[in-house]
């Protein structure tokens, strides 16, 4: 690692995985279960739903993010282990892009989990129903768009963290090979 810049390998996989996962949250928007309701043969009423691949690249959105967060967090040991961050605006900053960071994951990955569970879920029969203006349970437009946002925004914190974090522990480290050998001075006092 060079002057406190972090790996640029973990750099690039932490935004691939991450773009990874907002592509495949706008095509999960893109691709949301609609239904229509249908009247059987026997006056029934149901409603009948396209495609649930919507479901499939909201999960997949979830993972590339979750695997995104746990590279940056297993590389840093999530900031609670391993060498200790210098005082200082590095350390702050880092702080502050830590808690960051997670607050916006959690946020892109219950969008993303619930608009996936949400799109999976159909209401298959309704029964004898003879009213007018049927509609069959779909999820709302913006869900896995909230998670796509949300899934960038952890991309930026996320790069930025690593940044600081890494400048936050070279600089510890150089703090403490750099000095002198010290040692407590104690004089004798008489009481």
């Amino acid at each position: 690692m060079g002057e406190g810049k972090g790996s640029t390998l973990v750099h690039l996989l932490a935004v691939v995985l991450c773009l990874v996962a907002f592509g495949f949250a706008i095509a999960a928007e893109r691709r949301r279960s609609t239904g229509n309701v249908v009247q059987d043969s026997t006056n029934a009423t149901y409603c009948a739903y396209d495609s649930d691949i919507a479901t499939g690249y909201g999960v997949g959105s979830f993972l590339f993010l979750l695997s995104s967060e746990s590279l940056v967090m297993g590389v840093t040991k999530c900031m609670c282990f391993g060498r200790p961050l210098a005082p200082g605006g590095n350390r702050a900053w880092s702080i502050i892009y830590f808690s960051s960071s997670w607050l916006t994951f959690l946020i892109a990955e219950a969008c993303l989990i619930a608009g996936a569970a949400k799109n999976a879920y159909h209401t298959k029969y309704r029964g004898y129903i003879y009213a007018q203006n049927l509609s069959c349970a779909a999820l709302r437009k913006g869900v896995f768009i909230a998670g796509a946002v949300f899934a960038v925004l952890t991309m930026v914190l996320n790069v930025y963290y690593y940044m600081y974090f890494t400048k936050a522990t070279s600089q510890a480290a150089r703090k403490t090979t750099n000095k002198p050998n010290s040692s407590v001075g104690m004089t004798s006092t008489n009481f």
